[in-house]
């Protein structure tokens, strides 16, 4: 039999509303409350504080080592901005201002990277899951809640955050199979910033995109400049009301960049170039943005000041609490009491063995 041509005929978009330069293209520009587009740069600004105070609080030794996310909160608020309440996050390990944005304490940011596993617990109602550490094994929680949605009739959507790192591993693979066939309501985001740790995006993959994956999944897949904002939340907001209408999952690609270390136990001058990184800070999602909302009239000078005062003031406040929160929460026999209803025997006789060895130390109580 002669050889036949198979006709695919899905196309792969790229979206930019806002470039690099402020050109913005009134005809995408998205129509929502002044508000709300304030709101978007606040919690911008807010992640990025937040971050570069954290990675002060790393240097002093008062946290432990964590993941910087500089660079990727246009990406990750424009996104996330697009849920409901009632709706599901699902998120990796750089995804703190999206984390902050659904309601979750900077103080429980802090005692996490601090080893407290009290920073992990999720307040009654809230629809997030824990940070994953593990690369890409969200996915797969996310499409279960998904489908979990479906399975119940209910009108919820699940978004799930990820690197490009995480497309090289079998669980997305599985996930967005999974999804198709059965059509849950799952947003996938993809935040590709070029470097999974030190293994760049064209050693992980020879295709074109990351986003063309969609297609052998036959699912929709639209790229998007993920440093413009309005290009993400315009994306994310069609994709989560397909969702929510029966309309099954979409994979959105961001293309951004991690402009600090993968954690702040990596030197990325030993992978990368001080050139490489220049250029994208010349594309600095938040500083785009500003010029934006200045140009609108939302912003100016006065109020810029402001909003940057009152986040400062809100990350001491915030830094105060937990520090006073972690003298309280001194005793390290306590982790042993957040993970069984029943402590199986072996984690009994480890409790016991920590606590002889503080009472030799005379360490029952670091902060006494």
């Amino acid at each position: 039999m002669p050889r036949t041509k198979l006709q695919i005929t899905n196309c792969i978009e790229h979206l930019s509303i806002l470039d690099e330069s402020g050109q913005l293209d009134k005809d995408l520009e998205p129509n929502i409350s002044d508000d709300l587009f304030v709101k978007l740069y606040r919690y911008m600004l807010l992640g990025r504080k937040f971050d570069e105070r954290m990675l002060d609080l790393q240097r002093q030794g008062r946290i432990g080592t964590f993941p910087p996310i500089k660079g990727q909160e246009a990406s990750q608020v424009g996104a996330v901005s697009c849920l409901d309440a009632n709706d599901w996050l699902v998120p990796s390990f750089r995804e703190t201002t999206a984390e902050l944005w659904r309601g979750r304490s900077m103080e429980s940011v802090l005692l996490y990277y601090n080893g407290y596993n009290e920073g992990t617990i999720i307040d009654e109602g809230q629809r997030d899951l824990p940070m994953a550490v593990p690369v890409g094994t969200q996915v797969l929680h996310a499409v279960g809640l998904g489908w979990a949605a479906k399975y119940r009739q209910k009108n919820e959507v699940v978004m799930t955050f990820f690197g490009d790192g995480a497309t090289s591993e079998g669980d997305f693979h599985e996930g967005l199979n999974f999804a198709a066939v059965y059509q849950t309501p799952v947003v996938f985001v993809c935040q590709n910033n070029h470097w999974a740790i030190s293994v760049p995006v064209k050693k992980q993959t020879h295709s074109q995109t990351l986003v063309q994956k969609a297609i052998a999944y036959g699912i929709p897949g639209i790229q998007v400049d993920g440093n413009d904002i309005l290009a993400v939340y315009s994306a994310t907001k069609e994709a989560v009301e397909r969702a929510r209408n029966g309309g099954g999952p979409t994979l959105v690609e961001c293309i951004t960049y991690r402009i600090m270390m993968h954690t702040t136990a990596d030197d990325p001058s030993k992978y990368r170039s001080e050139e490489e990184v220049a250029a994208w800070e010349k594309k600095d999602p938040i500083v785009r943005y500003e010029q934006y909302l200045t140009a609108r009239g939302l912003l100016d000078e006065e109020r810029i000041e402001r909003v940057r005062n009152e986040v400062t003031a809100e990350i001491q406040d915030a830094v105060d609490r937990a520090e006073k929160r972690m003298a309280e929460l001194g005793d390290p026999v306590k982790m042993f009491d957040h993970l069984f209803a029943e402590l199986p025997p072996y984690l009994t006789a480890q409790k016991d063995e920590l606590t002889d060895r503080l009472s030799e130390s005379g360490e029952e109580d670091p902060h006494g």
